[in-house]
């Protein structure tokens, strides 16, 4: 079963419109204390009796798996694919794993399900080359060189004029006709002409924390404009030892990201367009909560 069939990507549009409108009003709810509570999100119905079945097989290895495959990126046999929403993204995501990351475990797999024509996953030291789109590539990691999210088309931009005025430096070519050309190639980054953002790849590391500093010293990832995320608080049920509640899952990184992306950049209303690439880890949170809470061992174990 591929993630690419006719049924997969037909699927669908038709649908996310609908949950797209449900709840308009509720999705202002990233900053209360449970984020998760008024997504607007497909109808988990079928993650409900997935969880009651148990394991079921996946079609494409056989290995017994629940609600999904870790290695495969497909839903399992009891997990019927028309009824997974299909989320549509405003740029392409890469994801790369730590080899080292349990396949299992990592919340990447969910963007992979939800968004398959917009995400990659690479698992280190498998890395695609960058240094050529520099200018339209950016790298979400802390640090003292990151930039907010709202600031990435200006220094994109800013990478774009630099990259013209190098092509452009020829010293056999008439200084008046070097200066006459760059005017022509591109304009002032406040020229409303100019308006929009360059990105067009967002990446995104998927490992601890304590092992981020091997792929991201990869030199093919130097020299990537860096973004930081805005602080917010993880609801992920593997919390890192010793690391703040402000240390995101993978999946919650990306989900914020685009949200912030939609406002930020794109300047538009955000009305839940991306709430369902939680479809998975909301229904797991929510399940492990309330088995903590009843002292169901047996629920949690099912989700590892």
């Amino acid at each position: 079963m591929s993630l690419n069939s006719p049924i997969f990507l037909k699927r669908s549009e038709e649908n996310n419109s609908k949950f797209v409108e449900t709840k308009q009003s509720q999705t202002t709810s990233i900053a209360s204390e449970d984020p998760l509570q008024n997504l607007c999100l497909a109808s988990q119905e079928v993650l409900q009796k997935a969880q009651q079945s148990g394991r079921s097989k996946c079609l494409k290895c056989g290995g017994s798996r629940m609600f999904y495959c870790y290695t495969c990126y497909v839903p399992v046999e009891n997990v019927p694919i028309e009824q997974i929403p299909l989320v549509k993204l405003p740029l392409k995501i890469d994801i790369i794993k730590h080899p080292n990351e349990t396949d299992g475990k990592s919340t990447a797999i969910h963007a992979k399900l939800l968004a398959p024509e917009f995400v990659n996953i690479y698992t280190y030291p498998c890395i695609p080359e960058y240094e050529e789109k520099d200018h339209e590539v950016a790298l979400v990691f802390p640090g003292p060189q990151s930039i907010s999210i709202k600031d990435i088309s200006f220094h994109l931009q800013k990478r774009i004029q630099n990259n013209v005025r190098g092509k452009n430096d020829d010293p056999d070519k008439p200084s008046f006709k070097r200066k006459r050309t760059e005017e022509q190639q591109f304009c002032d980054l406040n020229d409303s002409k100019c308006k929009g953002t360059p990105l067009k790849k967002i990446i995104f590391i998927d490992s601890t924390w304590n092992q981020t500093n091997k792929i991201f010293t990869d030199e093919r990832l130097q020299g990537l404009l860096q973004v930081e995320l805005k602080t917010r608080k993880t609801c992920f049920w593997r919390h890192q030892k010793g690391k703040p509640d402000t240390f995101l899952s993978t999946i919650e990184a990306i989900y914020y990201f685009l949200v912030d992306y939609h406002t930020d950049i794109l300047k538009e209303k955000y009305r839940g367009q991306y709430d369902n690439l939680l479809f998975f880890y909301s229904f797991m949170y929510q399940l492990i909560k309330n088995a903590k809470c009843s002292g169901d061992k047996e629920t949690a174990k099912l989700t590892h």
